[in-house]
């Protein structure tokens, strides 16, 4: 029950993940929060995140501000379970027809169709399909497990092309894996906004520092995007929260005819998770929730801790590049070494680096996405560090062509997915920000300053301009009655930092925490084989692993 012999194949395993890298710099949120906001406390702890800097306060304590005014979630609160109300027969007595699956290959691969309410509130009204792929078990013992990778906005049908190195053969052999695009999602009612042209050009200018300047061209961005997303897929938009997704997720647990959901979600995937826990904790079977996301935060509060805990990924990042001295294009200490990577970064937005494509060369904006994507494996270091030479001494070709990749771009210039801003979509329902628009500006230059490297990135906010306002409040879930819940956390993952892991499985009423000391995001096979083991045996021997295990 170990993944330890596993053949390690980073790209093969991240290809689909790494999506959540535009994702993170596009979304009006990122990936998570904490209680805190940060690994280790909290951003704006009085730390230094840059080795010299000190830390800048923020404009204010968000304690007490108010948020933004809520609109009403169409599936959080329903006067029935729609799985015994007679007005949802239709949908949860669907049998889904397995067949080909196109544009996906991986073996085994089969996909379906699953029809759910479009506003859970209104069965009667209209529906929405949403893309649904499993591959069977050879041994089909244990029934079903539905997985989601993550985003919001990465697509669980492609990421099945990396089913082989996410999961244990011996998993894969006893379930069925399961998963689906959610609503908003690739081939479930994607949301769709700017072109692939127009996405490229958004690409180029995101993740310029904080200046008026800066933030003029972006609100005009932001803008775009908001009047085009409302102008293709305004039907959808309203109703693209979590618990939407959630309840549609108990659909698709009654037409795998099973009375109890199994279930492993990453990263975002844990937030649909403890969603669905809440909604229906006497449906949960075995649940895994690796890379937690902590219910209670706000938007601002999830920016603040990835921009810490991506500025202390990029402290440690640094410091094994220059342990590697002879390919490791940085020199001094970590402070020095930071100094010459965002000076690279500011001088590839004056004046881009060669990429190869005349049309597009290497910006700055781009080259911080792809040193950005570095920060989710330690695998992909020594891949980093060589491309980031070759930047810095002229060639931009292999940082485009990373961030390329973690943008699901296609060499024929076009998207796989519109997933940064099926992010956004969902986001901005699911997590409200302080009112306050001073407010929101100040913390923004707080952040880009405190945390240099990727801070100017994370703290844009799409959200500002969006057409619909946020439908649900931060709050706890504790799924009383629920089955054992197991919560991973990584000590070193930058984007759902580990105190929110702890903070998610101490609010469960059943939460296990499992705790790994290693570097990236998420742990469950990455880790060696010590968090797949306890995994493994609770998934397939139903032994539920020790709350407070540490490896």
């Amino acid at each position: 029950m170990t993944l330890a012999a596993q053949p390690r194949r980073p790209f093969a395993r991240l290809t689909a993940a790494l999506a959540v890298t535009v994702l993170l710099l596009s979304g009006c949120s990122q990936l998570g929060g904490g209680p805190e906001g940060g690994a280790d406390g909290g951003a704006g702890d009085g730390g230094s995140s840059d080795g010299g800097n000190p830390a800048q306060p923020a404009p204010d304590s968000e304690e007490g501000l108010p948020l933004e005014e809520l609109g009403t979630s169409a599936a959080q609160d329903l006067p029935t379970d729609p799985s015994t109300d007679p007005e949802y027969a239709r949908y949860y007595e669907q049998d889904i027809e397995w067949g080909a699956c196109e544009g996906v290959v991986a073996d085994g691969l089969e996909c379906g169709t699953l029809t759910v309410p479009l506003a859970w509130n209104d069965p009667s009204g209209t529906d929405i399909d949403l893309a649904v792929a499993r591959i069977p078990g050879s041994e089909q013992d244990a029934g079903s497990l539905v997985f989601n990778p993550g985003g919001p906005g990465v697509s669980g049908v492609n990421y099945m092309e990396s089913a082989p190195y996410m999961v244990s053969p011996a998993v894969l052999s006893d379930y069925d894996l399961v998963t689906f695009d959610p609503r908003g999602v690739g081939r479930s009612e994607g949301v769709e906004c700017l072109t692939d042209q127009e996405t490229d050009e958004y690409r180029a200018v995101k993740g310029q520092p904080i200046s008026a300047e800066s933030t003029q061209e972006y609100e005009k961005w932001g803008a775009r995007i908001a009047e085009s997303c409302e102008e293709h897929s305004g039907k959808v938009l309203p109703y693209l929260d979590t618990y939407s997704s959630a309840r549609d997720m108990d659909v698709l647990r009654s037409a795998l005819n099973s009375d109890q959901l199994d279930y492993l979600g990453y990263s975002y995937g844990t937030y649909l998770g403890s969603s669905y826990a809440d909604l229906y904790p006497d449906r949960v079977g075995h649940f895994v929730l690796d890379g937690a996301i902590d219910p209670t935060l706000t938007m601002d509060e999830f920016v603040a801790g990835q921009a810490e805990g991506f500025e202390k990924a990029a402290d440690v990042f640094i410091q094994d590049c220059l342990d590697t001295a002879e390919s490791c294009p940085l020199k001094g200490d970590v402070a020095e070494a930071k100094k010459q990577l965002n000076a690279f970064f500011a001088a590839a937005d004056e004046s881009p680096v060669d990429s190869g494509d005349p049309d597009r060369p290497l910006t700055g904006s781009l080259a911080r996405s792809a040193v950005l994507t570095l920060m989710y494996s330690d695998e992909l270091w020594p891949t980093g560090r060589q491309a980031l030479s070759a930047a810095m001494n002229g060639d931009g070709s292999q940082l485009l062509e990373m961030d390329d990749r973690s943008a699901e771009r296609q060499l024929d210039g076009s998207y796989r997915t519109s997933a940064a801003f099926s992010m956004t979509a969902v986001n901005c329902l699911d997590h409200p920000r302080v009112a306050d628009a001073e407010w929101e500006k100040q913390e923004a230059a707080r952040i880009a300053e405190q945390f240099p490297t990727f801070g100017s990135n994370i703290a844009k906010d799409d959200c500002a301009q969006w057409p619909q306002a946020p439908v649900r409040e931060p709050a706890e879930i504790s799924a009383d009655g629920a089955a054992p819940i197991v919560v991973i956390g990584t000590t070193g993952d930058p984007a759902t930092p580990y105190a929110w892991s702890t903070a998610l499985a101490e609010q469960l009423d059943s939460g296990v925490h499992l705790t790994w000391d290693g570097n990236g995001h998420t742990a469950y096979g990455r880790s060696g084989g010590c968090i797949e083991e306890q995994v493994d045996a609770y998934l397939l021997d139903d032994t539920v692993p020790e709350n407070g295990f540490s490896c």
